[in-house]
């Protein structure tokens, strides 16, 4: 007598594809090992809602459909290798290390991006050299998915990315420097603050910056201070210092918000109309950076960033993350303006920092 996977098995053969794809789809729930091989072959149906339901049953089956989907990279049929790549891009383990490593060199970007991915999940030392090339593929979405995994892997791909630092080709290094960044390692901060002062590309430059906010280590704080005097810098300067979390960075943050030490040299910033500057978005940034840090020395100066309309929003947010102690100082605020927006704010504030009035009467005495 046959068992309900047998019969689905042999159901994948029928002429009717509405019959092949319930029963791929019943083989995905019942996720046998048995029904690998058959699936495998649906790979190929000239059915798109059966292949998906292949696809989806052997992401369901899982670990047993990892080497037979490995071979699959052999087959001559990219429609064949793209599916089996993004399903071993969820559920990829060492037995298919040599198979992935090969087709980060295929032809077919899909191919290699979904490698790439599955790579990720690996996170084996053998896929660092064959993964660098690719920082500087044609398609963005391979070389952003490359960096990732690079990162992933950790240390032992940071010498690797730190020479990637001097290829010629600014994308390789913009992506070296992303992969830096998410690694958090200590170990990548000296090559960044290299990167930082000496490349001549201003976009890597850029994201050294960025990379040096993600890692979060003190050491660059002092350099991050000199990188705020270059325009273009500034900002992103002031969004690593908030996420390094450092309180040296405290005073020059204040400086900033209450605009005693905004940039002489400025420029008008596309995609946020012809008012915004970039002494305004530094501005931003610099309040958000001390609702980051959380030094009580900063409440004042973010009370005060409640007033102009540019910085309000985020001096709010900035200030309900000081919870109670700041509700001696905003509450005056609701008895000495009229500004119904700023009213707001400041009432929205005082509610996320956990303030609750007795009388509602008591805010209009």
């Amino acid at each position: 007598m046959t068992d309900a996977v047998s019969e689905q098995i042999a159901a994948l053969r029928d002429e009717d594809w509405a019959i092949r794809e319930e029963a791929a789809r019943l083989l995905g729930t019942f996720k046998d090992p048995r029904a690998v091989t058959p699936l495998i072959t649906l790979l190929r149906d000239p059915d798109r809602s059966v292949r998906e339901a292949a696809i989806e049953a052997l992401r369901a089956i899982g670990t047993p459909s990892v080497e037979a989907l490995g071979t699959c990279f052999d087959q001559s049929d990219l429609s064949v290798q793209e599916a089996a790549s993004a399903i071993l891009s969820t559920i990829a383990d060492e037995r298919v290390l040599a198979p992935l490593i090969k087709a980060l060199r295929s032809d077919d970007w899909i191919v290699r991006m979904h490698a790439a991915k599955a790579l990720g999940l690996v996170r084996h030392t053998d896929a660092i050299a064959p993964l660098i090339p690719l920082l500087q593929d044609k398609v963005k979405a391979v070389r952003e998915e490359a960096a990732a995994v690079l990162a992933a892997i950790g240390d032992a791909a940071i010498p690797s990315l730190v020479n990637a630092l001097r290829h010629d080709e600014w994308l390789v290094r913009l992506h070296a420097v992303e992969s830096l960044g998410k690694t958090q390692s200590p170990q990548a901060v000296e090559p960044l603050l290299s990167v930082l002062f000496n490349d001549q590309d201003s976009a890597v430059r850029e994201d050294a910056v960025r990379a040096l906010g993600e890692i979060g280590d003190p050491r660059s704080v002092e350099y991050l201070f000199t990188a705020m005097r270059e325009p273009g810098l500034q900002t992103v300067a002031v969004q690593a210092l908030g996420r390094i979390g450092d309180t040296r960075a405290v005073p020059m943050l204040i400086e900033l918000v209450t605009g005693a030490c905004l940039p002489e040299i400025t420029k008008t910033v596309g995609g946020y109309g012809d008012q915004w500057t970039e002494a305004l978005i530094t501005q931003g940034a610099a309040v958000r950076a001390l609702g980051e840090i959380g030094d009580d020395r900063a409440i004042p100066s973010l009370v005060a960033a409640l007033e102009p309309t540019s910085t309000r929003a985020e001096a709010a947010s900035a200030l309900a993350k000081f919870g109670s102690k700041v509700i001696p100082f905003l509450i005056p605020l609701l008895n000495h303006s009229q500004d119904d927006n700023f009213r707001f704010h400041v009432r929205e504030t005082l509610t996320l920092a956990g303030w609750r009035p007795r009388r509602m009467s008591t805010i209009h005495r």
